[in-house]
């Protein structure tokens, strides 16, 4: 059975910094893109980075790029985002998903696209 579990959310005031952690189990993922998912009260879900497990590119949404940092430990099976600068806009549940749709600098940003969904993890960052 494909789990991914997110952990490391948490209350955080707005400048400060979050670590966020996704521990992938059930297969092997070696061929798939790992991506970071956040969705905000009334809003839709709405992608922040993705990369490979094989490693290469990353890519980030535009609102979060220079202050969010993505990053993997293949022993661990265990992908993380770093979140720095948060804002107060940015509080929001995080998903971390798995998705066959990436090649070369190309990665899904739909949800549509990614195969595996954590149970999310809440992050609240006050103003």
């Amino acid at each position: 059975q494909v789990q991914l579990v997110e952990s490391g959310g948490g209350l955080v005031q707005a400048g400060g910094s979050l670590s966020l952690s996704c521990a992938a189990s059930g297969r092997t993922f070696s061929d798939y893109a790992m991506g970071w998912f956040r969705q905000a009260p009334g809003k839709e879900r709405e992608f922040v980075c993705a990369m490979r497990w094989s490693g290469g590119s990353t890519y980030y949404a535009d609102s979060v790029k220079g202050r969010f940092t993505i990053s993997r430990d293949n022993a661990k099976n265990t992908v993380y985002l770093q979140m720095n600068n948060l804002k107060a806009e940015e509080t929001a549940v995080y998903y971390c998903a798995a998705t066959r749709y990436h090649s070369g600098s190309y990665y899904g940003t739909r949800e549509y696209q990614y195969d595996y969904w954590g149970q999310g993890t809440q992050v609240t960052v006050s103003s």
